[in-house]
């Protein structure tokens, strides 16, 4: 199915909320503005075939996790409508301040992936490509120094890119989970050079 290439207000809307939501965030560990993220989520989206709603969700989906929690989902709910607050708040990890210990978030998240619908997948799957792209880059460029920017060491993150790319390779396949899959691999090529 293709979307409808007429985009609406509402995609403006949404990347005013996001830049408000973001607007003093980096991207971890770097000086690239955190918008970056979602707007790159956003153009994955729609390159895969998403529509409006489902890139409304990619230009909105960290804001419930790093701006404000429940509070934040429930004016997205607001502003953009269930079916947007529906798929962001399946691809948020937690609402809890401070986070849960990084393993367990990342295995609850993984167990509610693999029950999600498809909206929810395609956004994941191109936030997804979107964070191991940039992981790969970086690692090319920093090495070893990159792993110290996370909450987990480089083999529990690679276990976590592993996962998705079983979950998504099985639940959305097509280009994303292919470029999950390919960066994944050569991520895990490079870092195998190095140990």
């Amino acid at each position: 199915m293709t979307a409808d290439p007429v985009l609406s207000e509402r995609l403006a809307g949404a990347f005013a909320f996001a830049l408000d939501l973001h607007r003093t965030q980096a991207r971890k560990g770097t000086a690239i503005p955190y918008l970056s993220h979602p707007m790159a989520v956003a153009a994955l989206v729609l390159e895969d075939g998403g529509d409006e709603e489902q890139a409304i969700a990619a230009l909105l989906h960290d804001g419930p996790e790093d701006q404000g929690g429940r509070a934040t989902l429930e004016e997205i709910r607001r502003r953009f409508g269930d079916g947007v607050a529906r798929i962001v708040d399946g691809l948020t990890d937690t609402y809890e301040s401070p986070k849960p210990p990084w393993r367990e978030r990342k295995r609850a998240y993984l167990a509610r992936l693999r029950e999600e619908d498809g909206a929810v997948l395609r956004v994941a799957a191109a936030d997804k490509v979107h964070n191991a792209r940039s992981i790969l880059e970086d690692y090319r460029e920093m090495g070893e120094r990159l792993w110290t920017r996370f909450n987990a060491g480089p083999e529990e993150i690679l276990w976590y890119f592993r996962e998705l790319v079983e979950i998504l390779g099985a639940r959305h396949p097509g280009r994303l989970a292919d470029e999950l899959r390919r960066t994944v691999a050569e991520l895990e090529i490079l870092r195998a050079e190095v140990v």
